[in-house]
């Protein structure tokens, strides 16, 4: 979606900034404008990011050259298109040397200019993706928190391990945040496929049209800015594994797609006139209840039954409480290490609050409480907001304790409502404090954080 691809352009001659402006907004990206390279550095250190940066050579006080290595000793990856005139051919090596994605001379036809921009958005999208399988391939050995000591989950390794010489379907089941894709690695993990790929798909993370692309991949010109093939990931996960997260969440054109793909080991890529044959394990999983879906007509029963094999349910954190202190003791190495503190375990006033803490976000929630805790050093926001939620649900129990009303609904759903405010109240005393300590860079603040940019001004955009 063009929509979503912001583009700089940074030339001081005013009437190519108008006219460049102008033919990208026609073809739908998000367009903005700068004369130098002072004011795009200074955008960019206000945290500003760019899918791609058109750059002028020849500019004064701070030419192209040296305002492209300027952005790259800031350690920003952004794609860099230099723009050069005829006979710049030295200038345009030193870029490309310097940086720069690809380069287009002056004058050029619109849909040369559009091509280079398509041309370096694909280069960068397969260098995501190589580094995600890079880091997907690390972080295989790598250990994950499938530590327990409950008796529900030694079941679930139990099973794992019966099943692992077998290429056998599994479904993973349970809340959000109770850890199904560390349990699908440790199937995985536990495989004869364990030196092979491991490769994860968000069924509901991309909207459909996207999805189908993404899971079987296209051939070059299968429909526009379709520059360079794409293999996609079940190509991607041949001979090895590939995780659908919540499934539930696929569209019914892509489960019968999908269907095929586990009852014949072929699909067909958008563009291709020929089948592609895989060898790929899949593991599933989904919050919802696929029988329910079943029944209402929006997940197919025959795919429920192919991926439905072997099932695995994970509980929720407030039903295995047991877990929380050997969690947390993992969580506290992890992190430690991650940013170099050495924290070495919590108070035992804050493990007794987290023993009476209902955990609404499971395990993920945890984790990240944990995080805090080591990044700011300091448990008091974190005391301080578990113990009011205590002292709340307390008098919300009172309160409803002489009602007419059954008393079990009324006080969970006030623990429901309570324990989302508790949370949001202490996350945003948790930012501001991390703010405060760098300066309002939010960059910085980020980083310490242990969240995504773009997450922090979203943050902070609900917080105002």
């Amino acid at each position: 979606m063009k929509e979503a691809v912001s583009i700089l352009v940074v030339d001081d001659e005013s009437s190519m900034r108008t006219y460049l402006e102008t033919i990208l907004s026609q073809r739908g990206y998000k367009v903005s404008s700068v004369k130098s390279g002072k004011e795009v550095l200074e955008l960019i250190e206000k945290g500003l990011e760019y899918s791609v940066i058109i750059l002028d050579i020849m500019m004064p006080e701070i030419d192209g050259l040296v305002t492209l290595q300027k952005i790259r000793e800031l350690e920003y990856d952004f794609p860099v298109i230099m723009l050069s005139a005829l006979g710049q051919a030295s200038m345009v090596v030193k870029a490309m040397k310097f940086g720069a994605s690809d380069y287009t001379t002056k004058p050029f036809e619109d849909e040369e200019l559009e091509i280079t921009i398509n041309n370096v958005l694909e280069k960068r999208k397969l260098i995501e993706e190589v580094k995600s399988l890079e880091k997907q391939l690390d972080e295989k050995n790598s250990e994950e928190y499938f530590v327990n000591v409950s008796k529900s989950l030694e079941e679930v390794k139990e099973t794992a391990r019966k099943i692992e010489d077998t290429d056998v379907t599994v479904l993973i089941h349970g809340e959000s945040g109770v850890g199904k894709e560390v349990v699908a690695k440790y199937v995985h993990s536990s495989s004869l496929r364990r030196d092979k790929a491991f490769i994860k798909v968000s069924c509901v993370a991309l909207p459909s049209e996207l999805l189908e692309s993404e899971l079987f991949g296209y051939e070059k010109g299968a429909f526009t800015g379709a520059y360079i093939p794409k293999p996609g990931r079940f190509g991607l996960a041949h001979q090895g594994t590939i995780f659908l997260d919540e499934i539930g969440d696929m569209p019914m054109p892509l489960q019968s797609k999908l269907l095929q793909v586990l009852q014949d080991g072929v699909f067909t890529r958008l563009g291709a006139n020929e089948e592609t044959r895989v060898d790929v394990r899949i593991l599933a999983a989904t919050n919802k209840n696929l029988e329910t879906a079943v029944k209402e007509r929006t997940f197919r029963e025959d795919l429920y039954h192919r991926i439905n094999v072997v099932n695995l349910h994970i509980p929720p954190l407030r039903k295995r409480k047991e877990d929380i202190p050997v969690l947390c003791e993992y969580l506290l190495q992890r992190y430690n290490r991650k940013y170099n503190r050495k924290i070495k375990s919590l108070s035992k006033d804050l493990m007794k609050l987290f023993m009476k803490y209902d955990w609404p976000g499971n395990v993920r929630e945890l984790e990240n409480m944990i995080k805090r805790v080591i990044v700011l050093r300091d448990e008091s926001p974190i005391l301080a907001g578990l113990a009011g939620l205590a002292g709340k649900a307390q008098k919300d129990i009172e309160k409803y304790s002489d009602s007419s009303l059954p008393p079990a609904s009324p006080a969970a759903v006030s623990l429901k409502n309570i324990s989302r405010s508790t949370v949001k109240e202490v996350e945003k005393e948790i930012i501001l404090k991390v703010l405060d300590q760098t300066n309002w860079n939010r960059r910085k603040a980020a980083l310490q954080l242990g969240i995504n940019y773009k997450t922090l001004l979203y943050k902070l955009k609900k917080m105002i």
